[in-house]
């Protein structure tokens, strides 16, 4: 579980990033809902 969080973490800034660079609002999107999905993968599963 600890992986699929610091993917999501590390993927959120990424997508975002490549979205504001290219101009893409689904690449914005995903990036904000990694972000959403990891936080309560933190809060839940954290030892």
């Amino acid at each position: 579980m600890r992986r699929i969080e610091y993917a999501l973490f590390l993927a959120a800034p990424v997508l975002v990033t490549a979205g504001a660079f290219s101009g893409l609002l689904w690449l914005i999107g995903i990036g904000a809902w990694a972000l959403i999905a990891a936080g309560p993968i933190e809060m839940i599963y954290r030892p």
